[in-house]
């Protein structure tokens, strides 16, 4: 079970049955307070030093990535590496493995004044030109400024799609994901701004529908850092993954299961 609010010093917590049927039927979980004061810092610290070193051009708004190795090592990885992400993140697929796809660790700025509303969602994944889609089993996101008012450079999600992304594949084959570039066409609900402090934890399947939001609300540059995860084993099953939203997630089967 996760254990708010203790500074969360240990690297094996696990999340509630309550946490994983609410992963289940919204298709994301936010658990407060998980990274430690020190690795915020740390990541923090060399963020900035990105910025420095490689500055969005001048008078640019929006949002702005940079992609490093998580091979590389450093506080960035460090978040997922020596915390508890990834023991929070295998939770939800145990008794299966979690690994960090693509070796890759993503530095999401979004950057004020931003006037921007998404007019949909997006999956991750559609490359163009390849026949293959890079899927995986989940996002981690660390948020690394305050979020807490809406409109402030928050991910945008809608919540449940993972389940009606499922249904879209299932009728019409996982290689819809490569047809429809990543934009699947369903019916969508209401979207989501997800608000949070430094530290917390975004966990989201995969097939949640998602997309970046405005900055308008705020003066402050958004950060958060993602993390791509995947199961072990995930590329020789992705097509049966995107036809059932909870192939690799055992131990969310198993809460909804209970209810």
């Amino acid at each position: 079970m996760a254990l708010h609010g203790l500074g969360r010093r240990w690297h094996m917590l696990k999340l509630s049955d309550r946490e994983l049927r609410e992963f289940g039927t919204r298709g994301y979980v936010i658990v407060r307070n998980v990274i430690p004061a020190a690795n915020l810092k740390a990541a923090s610290t060399e963020i900035d030093r990105l910025i420095r070193d490689q500055p969005p051009p001048t008078g640019y708004v929006g949002h702005h990535f940079y992609w490093l190795s998580t091979l590389d090592g450093g506080p960035l990885p460090a978040l997922f590496n020596d915390t508890s992400v990834c023991s929070l993140a295998e939770s939800l697929i145990d008794p299966g493995r979690i690994e960090i796809a693509f070796d890759q660790v993503q530095v999401a700025l979004n950057i004020p004044p931003f006037s921007h509303r998404p007019g949909g969602h997006h999956l991750d994944g559609y490359l163009e030109g390849q026949p293959t889609p890079a899927t995986f089993t989940m996002l981690a996101g660390v948020l690394m400024s305050e979020q807490m008012i809406e409109n402030s450079g928050n991910l945008w999600v809608w919540p449940g799609t993972h389940r009606t992304h499922a249904a879209f594949f299932r009728e019409r084959g996982p290689d819809a994901l490569v047809q429809f570039k990543g934009y699947p066409t369903i019916e969508l609900p209401e979207p989501v701004q997800i608000l949070g402090n430094p530290g917390d934890v975004l966990l989201a399947h995969y097939m949640l529908g998602h997309n970046i939001g405005g900055n308008y609300a705020s003066d402050k540059v958004r950060r958060a850092v993602y993390f791509r995860l995947r199961r072990v084993g995930h590329a020789q099953r992705w097509r049966e993954c995107l036809c059932d939203e909870l192939l690799e997630f055992d131990a969310v089967r198993v809460a909804l299961d209970r209810t």
